[in-house]
């Protein structure tokens, strides 16, 4: 699990084609239809991921000049954006992927070397900027499973698997509302933990699976829990 961004940028670049290729097959209808977020459509997806290219961008710029320059100038300048773009038609979509994929790429390739050791503020708070070519590979690689058109976390690299899976575990370490849970994956051969382990339930399976049950991606069907019962509920991921 690399810390430089530099070697997630060719990730990125494959995983923009993958979603490129599955949007080109949207007709109208299908941009219409439901997602597997509650309330959006897919148009409303491809269009956070156009936004979410661009702000990233930005966050980028910020780090690279020293200007404080935001994510996004609000969240409810966000969330009409998103609002806006969403019904466009098919053509629209795929022009706004394309063009908002290259200013990301753009401004990364910009970077000077000591740039990536700056902190931006996100939307969600202060991160390091060379956390941002990750955070980019995170939203295309989850976001294509949300669009509901055959892409499932089992499409997932191995490597983003894994690395999904320690982030959002980590992450639920420090949540009060986080069920104690033992994770366990590549054979039972690895484990994280969650809460307190003793007496925890231990949840077994592909590292990519546990990620995709434990972000909402997943109802766990391809999980196995012990003692036998039902899987854990986790809490909202992000």
């Amino acid at each position: 699990m690399t810390t430089d961004p530099l070697l997630l940028t060719g990730d990125v670049t494959d995983a923009t084609a993958r979603l490129l290729r599955t949007a080109a097959g949207f007709d109208a209808a299908d941009l219409a239809a439901p997602s597997l977020l509650p309330g959006w459509t897919r148009g409303h997806v491809l269009a956070h991921l156009c936004r979410n290219a661009d702000g990233f961008a930005n966050l980028l710029t910020s780090a690279r000049t020293g200007e404080p320059i935001p994510q996004y100038t609000s969240a409810q300048a966000r969330d009409a954006d998103i609002e806006a773009g969403a019904s466009r038609p098919p053509e629209e979509h795929l022009d706004d992927l394309r063009r908002s994929a290259d200013r990301f790429a753009e401004a990364v390739a910009a970077m000077p070397v000591p740039a990536w050791a700056a902190t931006v503020e996100t939307r969600r708070g202060p991160w390091p900027a060379a956390l941002l070519v990750w955070g980019r590979l995170r939203e295309l690689e989850v976001h294509h499973v949300d669009l509901a058109a055959g892409y499932r976390p089992a499409d997932w690299s191995p490597t983003f698997g894994h690395r999904l899976l320690h982030e959002v575990s980590t992450g639920f370490a420090g949540r009060d509302d986080a069920p104690p849970v033992v994770l366990r994956f590549d054979g039972a051969g690895h484990e994280l933990v969650v809460g307190e382990r003793a007496g925890a339930p231990v949840v077994t399976g592909p590292a990519a699976e546990l990620a995709a049950w434990l972000t909402g991606r997943s109802t766990g069907t391809a999980l196995t829990v012990t003692p036998d019962g039902d899987l854990p509920r986790p809490p909202e991921w992000i």
